[in-house]
């Protein structure tokens, strides 16, 4: 297999939880794991073997300089991140129990990667060679330096001749600095970007067309396929560059079972995952990040085959919901298992983890 350069920028940070399902009002002990929507990508891509590059501003110190050791351990190439400033960004997660939702708490003011400037990132030297470069709405949520600091990289990846893959990653809890505007700034860097990811929520927010509602409560769930037709050559009339697009469902029954599908839409196609009948989810952070690393692999494992690409996304997004903490650690072997047996697209099946 060729392994393509792909380039992924965004800001680490540090997860702080509670043991077991503790609330953030009990106990005494914290417990940390690093992560961030485009470090999850870049693990997930190192894990499945891909020549992935993270870029990222990080402080100078032991916790900044141990983020970047804990990638480097897991295969990510990260001898371009940048050292300076105060602090790292961090979060608290509070897991879903029961009927109690999760909570997500940011405290990433003032971090080392929300002062990164235009300029200080050398993209003509780290885009070269580069196959893809991975974004999300989350680096230009951040602060306005970081915002003019991704539009510096999407032009010059745009001017490069690289692929430019986006997430919205829309989180209404970080725009928070003056002159913020998510919806005008994410329609921009998706006007910019060729292939693009996004949960139903997301798409929905970002374009302000309710789509058919994902209720599944298991694999036998019948799509409203003709409606997302319609709804995706309207959104591909309004933004032409995007080619392809993928969008992720999923459905909470519990906090326990999930149900889980995709849908892929390239040059007025669109295709439909199986529905993933998830009954013991152990960790749900991440697992659109894991759609995106799956995808972004995919492409290169099965370059003639859209289906095949859906439904290895999909299958590794299921698998990071057996995994504690923000990265999806699952190899391509792993990924396969899941698959073997149920390439068919029209077959419905369930999965337990």
């Amino acid at each position: 297999m060729n392994r393509q350069k792909i380039v992924t920028f965004g800001e680490l940070l540090l997860r702080f939880s509670k043991n077991g399902h503790l609330r953030l009002t009990q106990g005494d002990t914290f417990t940390s794991k690093y992560g961030g929507s485009e470090a999850n990508v870049a693990v997930s891509l190192a894990t499945q073997n891909e020549n992935v590059t993270y870029i990222t501003r990080l402080p100078d110190t032991p916790v900044g300089h141990a983020g970047a050791m804990n990638l480097a351990q897991l295969g990510v190439d990260t001898s371009h991140i940048l050292y300076g400033g105060q602090r790292i960004g961090t979060y608290y997660f509070e897991p879903a129990a029961g009927m109690r939702p999760p909570k997500v708490i940011y405290d990433r003011a003032h971090s080392a990667y929300s002062d990164l400037k235009p300029g200080m990132i050398p993209w003509r030297e780290i885009l070269k060679d580069c196959a893809y470069f991975h974004v999300s709405g989350i680096t230009a949520a951040i602060s306005q330096q970081a915002a003019n600091a991704t539009f510096e990289a999407l032009d010059i990846a745009d001017e490069m001749g690289v692929t430019v893959c986006f997430d919205i990653n829309y989180r209404k809890n970080l725009w928070r600095y003056e002159g913020a505007n998510p919806r005008e700034t994410l329609s921009r860097m998706l006007s910019r970007c060729d292939m693009m990811f996004g949960d139903a929520v997301e798409f929905d927010w970002l374009t302000q067309h309710p789509q058919p509602p994902f209720t599944a409560t298991d694999s036998t769930f019948k799509m409203q396929m003709d409606e997302y037709r319609e709804w995706f050559d309207e959104l591909h009339e309004h933004y032409p560059r995007v080619k392809t697009w993928m969008m992720g469902m999923r459905n909470e029954v519990s906090s326990k079972h999930h149900t889980l599908t995709g849908l892929l839409w390239t040059n007025g196609e669109l295709l439909q995952s199986p529905i993933m009948d998830i009954l013991d989810v152990i960790d749900p952070v991440g697992v659109g990040d894991a759609f995106m690393g799956g995808w972004l692999h995919a492409i290169t494992l099965f370059p003639d085959d859209k289906q095949m690409q859906l439904n290895y996304s999909l299958a590794a997004a299921t698998l990071k919901n057996s995994i504690p903490g923000d990265f999806n650690l699952s190899t391509e072997e792993e990924i396969m298992d899941v698959l073997d047996g149920h390439h068919n697209p029209s077959t419905l099946y369930k999965t337990v983890i």
